[in-house]
């Protein structure tokens, strides 16, 4: 995709303080966000909606392919790594908005079939002064094949020197698609998630674990975060607990059986 192809849209919202403090009790926090007050990293997750109606849906939940995000010609969706810069702080309770570009869309052959890759680049202001901007890295894949074998997941590190242990059941999930408006069945829809995208049980977002990744560094660098690169690397499932790790910069979270279910680094 050329530079004058490339795709755009512009969205606005208010940075509901009622929203933020949803989240912060469904992390297990303390909601005592008001307006005014700096957002936490990646709470920009909670707005800028795109709500479509049934029939502009696909199969697994999302908006349909084809819009703003273009249709590579494969079913599965996945969210696979991404990038924030955090320019100036993002207030709770002030209007902003989000334009957000289609940096590139690729489609490759891999080991195990056809590849599509999506970057989408999001740069959010606040006040006429760029805040925040997110990179996010979007996989498609064709449906599983139940016979073919699935590549095994690297191991996590075990050096860390800060560690928090967490297990997210189906009730936490489905409090982080309705705040964040993520219609994507595997979180929520356990035959969806087993029968047609081949998962072990229902799949801990993706974006939920960069999320306490970024507050374990956060906590770790006691400042705000200036940069946070990710990238996931195994699915982790409902009621696994999961060991969010921190040393010197780089994060990792841990699935239960020592399997590296993200990898990130953070300054």
């Amino acid at each position: 995709m050329t530079a004058d192809q490339k795709i755009s849209q512009t969205r606005s919202d208010v940075m509901d303080p009622d929203r933020a403090r949803a989240m912060q009790a469904t992390l297990g926090h303390e909601p005592d966000i008001v307006s005014g007050d700096p957002l936490p990293p990646f709470f920009h997750q909670l707005y800028f909606w795109d709500p479509q109606p049934p029939a502009r849906l696909g199969r697994d939940g999302h908006p349909k392919t084809g819009g703003f995000i273009p249709d590579m010609g494969l079913p599965r969706r996945m969210w696979a790594a991404g990038r924030l810069r955090f320019h100036a702080p993002f207030l709770a309770g002030v209007r902003a908005e989000k334009t957000s570009v289609i940096e590139s869309a690729i489609r490759k052959e891999g080991r195990t079939g056809p590849l599509a890759f999506v970057r989408v680049r999001h740069d959010i202001r606040q006040r006429q002064a760029l805040v925040l901007t997110d990179w996010q890295d979007i996989v498609y894949r064709e449906d599983p094949d139940p016979s073919a074998l699935q590549p095994a997941a690297p191991m996590a590190r075990t050096d860390e020197t800060a560690r928090l242990a967490i297990a997210f059941d189906a009730t936490a999930l489905f409090r982080y698609s309705a705040l964040t408006f993520n219609g994507h069945r595997i979180h929520y829809d356990e035959p969806y998630a087993r029968t047609v995208e081949g998962y072990a049980g229902l799949v801990v977002h993706g974006p939920l674990l960069a999320q306490m990744l970024m507050l374990l560094a956060e906590g770790q660098l006691g400042r705000p975060l200036a940069q946070f690169d990710y990238r996931a690397t195994a699915p982790l499932i409902a009621g696994e607990t999961a060991e969010f790790c921190w040393n010197d910069g780089a994060l990792w979270a841990r699935g239960p059986d020592g399997r590296q279910c993200m990898e990130a680094t953070a300054s």
